[in-house]
């Protein structure tokens, strides 16, 4: 085990306090949360510990809860890149929200560059890490509270959490803060017992430095960056409320440990034809009331949810599902896609000055250098995704939230 991670998980002060308040305990957190609570609040309708940049530890929560509590979810986008990151921000600033950018391995390892030798996913965790310092370095300058937060992860991939959380750590030891904000295990494949155990072991080391779990019951269907399940038994796409209060249960016992729970009731990763997918949604409502009846809560949404496989599911679906508790929703799909018609659209509308760098409609030696020049098709690909998120926010409600 890295020596950084082993000092601080064998401390003997506790970084936060129990699951459900994900306060803060003896350490230098507890004075950043009550000055938090004193200073002018950042965002008028915002707890003030939220605060313009990336959004970690007892903010995060904050956040998450005020969204549960006020009825909108937060864009969660898959990345790949800086371009993709900063159309995510570009957006948040434009429909006045959160936003959570979302590493997956593959994007991890696509930002390193795909050239680079990936053997014990070093180029996924080098690439994931520097996407991460990016975020943190500019987030700040687009004025919305962003969430770091890496997607799935299997039981073969747990060596990239590993990494990352060895960054965090780092992070940790240096600002008082974790380089990320979230990560989510996706161990649906493995048994219940064993898929909550192994989350259960991770977020113990998540809590000493104020990371929070997403956690998968069930399974999405479809497929998306390397996890496929086009072909699993549609009987695994629908959680039952039994499981979602096991995990509720198993993981609320965990100090400081915070989490969001993926659980399945029909989605799928990927675009199809309207009645090929079948959403069930009041499984979440059914959840909530049986957790809240067995532990005996005044909350009547116990359970923070997130939506995953939601490219192409209808406002009406997306939005009673929000009303479950539903905090944050993949976006993925949608958002490849309006990337790549940014650039579609900007070659097709430049297509005779990009033929040659010398030579087009307005003469033979007129030169093309501001049409090729790579940030001009780019920058037209950000504004089709930026613009792509916006009409996302305003499916979620997450549209003027800030102020």
């Amino acid at each position: 085990m890295n020596l950084a991670i082993a000092s601080l998980l064998v401390g003997s002060a506790a970084a936060f306090s129990p699951a459900a308040s994900f306060g803060v305990r003896t350490s230098a957190l507890n004075a950043e949360a009550a000055a938090a609570t004193e200073e002018t609040k950042a965002f008028k309708m915002l707890p003030a510990s939220v605060k313009a940049g990336v959004v970690t530890g007892k903010a995060l929560t904050d956040l998450l809860d005020n969204a549960k509590e006020r009825g909108y979810a937060i864009p969660g986008v898959n990345i790949v890149g800086t371009n993709s990151i900063n159309s995510c921000m570009e957006a948040a600033a434009k429909y006045g929200g959160p936003i959570m950018v979302t590493f997956s391995k593959g994007g991890g390892q696509f930002i390193a560059g795909k050239s680079v030798d990936n053997t014990d996913d070093r180029a996924s965790i080098a690439g994931t890490i520097a996407g991460a310092k990016h975020v943190h370095e500019v987030a700040a300058l687009y004025g919305v509270p962003v969430v770091l937060h890496t997607d799935h992860c299997q039981k073969a991939w747990l060596p990239w959490i590993d990494g990352l959380l060895e960054a965090s750590v780092e992070h940790f030891e240096k600002t008082g803060s974790p380089l990320f904000s979230s990560h989510m295990l996706d161990l649906s494949e493995e048994p219940l017992e064993e898929n909550i155990a192994i989350c259960k072991s991770y977020l113990e080391k998540f809590a000493k430095v104020g990371i929070l779990i997403e956690f998968e019951l069930g399974v999405t269907g479809g497929e998306e960056d390397g996890v496929d399940n086009t072909d699993v038994d549609s009987s695994r796409l629908y959680t039952q409320p039994e499981e979602v209060f096991y995990a509720h249960q198993e993981l609320s016992q965990v100090e400081g440990g915070a989490f969001t729970c993926a659980a399945s009731f029909g989605n799928v990763h990927g675009v199809y034809a309207p009645g090929n997918v079948d959403l069930q949604p009041i499984i979440l409502y059914n959840s909530q009331k049986y957790i809240q009846e067995k532990i005996g809560s005044e909350d009547d949404k116990p359970m923070r949810f997130v939506f995953h496989g939601g490219s192409g599911s209808s406002v009406e679906d997306i939005q009673y599902a929000i009303g479950a508790g539903v905090v944050k929703m993949n976006i993925d799909t949608d958002t490849q896609w309006a990337f790549w018609d940014g650039l579609r659209a900007y070659e097709a509308k430049y297509h005779d000055y990009l033929q040659a760098q010398i030579g087009n409609p307005e003469g033979d030696d007129k030169p093309n250098k501001k049409y090729y020049d790579p940030r001009m098709s780019l920058r037209a690909a950000e504004e089709a995704m930026a613009a792509r998120l916006i009409k996302a926010a305003e499916d979620l409600k997450c549209v003027n939230v800030l102020n």
